[in-house]
């Protein structure tokens, strides 16, 4: 039996591969002779990810609410990817920058255009009946949410609006204690932290302060300004930036919003989010005025600051 010379020269390939590891080629041969073929379904372990929604309740709803929030933080991940790859990339280019970040505001506009799903495709009364089952979980503790938002931006950009001054020279530790979400999650009638937080803080605290000390001169901000130094920036690398801006801390939070007003606005008195947390101030960008690249925008377009997204968003509901 005579091969052919593309099966010769990728045979011959194979065993210099295999003999720069000390390996022998025929063992791996023979494992590749008894193997089966690979499937769609083994190869994804469809079946174990098909059985990972598990209601808490009988409501038919429920259902969607998990697969949905089980899709948004695999988005999470595929945007850590990104991150991942741009803080490590050595050297850093400014195209390979913002092809990363544009494939980052893809998930995050492809997350925002389906939240309708779940806001259109859940039935209000099956929702504020099976919510009170998930207490005191909340979608606020995406911890892959707040490490995209640190991989982002300076630390400080995420204290708190009215502390950032008083911290702006603070350890990461030390503004760690003041990031905005945490004023998000307060009991709304005492202002003490709702188990909710408590929780969050157990599972999270030390990879936050970790990440966010190992990103002071590798956050998304720092890079940019790295590369605008060594005038290597450039208008489409600051596009992707201000896009991701808008995504993340505009139309994310918005959609949530919208969500909330939908599902727990009620007169003459808002039902309370799940776990407490305090989604009137907390999701409405014009008030955190969170912004991950102030030196991008005009100072009118950080004076109002998603205040023009309000109102075409609630416009109507």
């Amino acid at each position: 039996m005579h091969f052919s010379p593309e099966i010769e020269e990728r045979l011959t390939r194979l065993q210099e591969k295999y003999e720069a590891m000390g390996q022998d080629m025929v063992s791996y041969l023979d494992g590749l002779l008894h193997a089966d073929f690979l499937t769609y379904w083994d190869y994804i372990h469809l079946d174990t990810l098909l059985s990972l929604q598990n209601p808490k309740t009988p409501f038919p709803d429920e259902e969607i609410f998990i697969i949905y929030h089980q899709i948004t933080e695999l988005y999470f991940k595929l945007a850590l990817h990104e991150c991942k790859q741009i803080t490590a990339a050595q050297p850093l280019n400014a195209d390979f920058f913002t092809a990363r970040l544009k494939r980052i505001n893809r998930y995050f506009e492809a997350l925002t255009q389906s939240f309708e799903i779940m806001v259109e495709g859940m039935e209000k009364d099956q929702f504020l009946k099976f919510r009170m089952s998930l207490l005191p979980a909340s979608g606020f503790q995406s911890g892959q949410y707040r490490m995209i938002e640190i991989y982002a931006t300076n630390f400080i950009n995420l204290v708190a609006r009215d502390k950032r001054a008083e911290l702006k020279d603070a350890s990461i530790r030390d503004q760690f204690e003041y990031l905005y979400w945490k004023f998000g999650a307060t009991e709304l009638s005492t202002g003490k932290k709702t188990l909710t937080l408590k929780q969050f803080e157990k599972k999270y605290a030390k990879s936050f302060i970790e990440l966010g000390e190992a990103s002071i001169h590798h956050n998304f901000n720092a890079l940019y300004h790295q590369l605008k130094i060594n005038n290597q920036a450039t208008v489409q690398l600051e596009d992707e930036l201000k896009q991701l801006d808008i995504n993340v801390n505009v139309n994310w939070p918005l959609s949530h919003y919208k969500s909330a007003v939908r599902y727990l606005n009620r007169e003459p008195e808002e039902i309370k989010a799940t776990g407490g947390t305090n989604w009137q101030k907390y999701l409405p960008p014009r008030f955190q005025k969170r912004i991950f690249y102030p030196e991008l925008w005009t100072e009118q377009e950080i004076d109002e600051w998603g205040k023009g997204w309000v109102d075409s968003a609630v416009k109507g509901i």
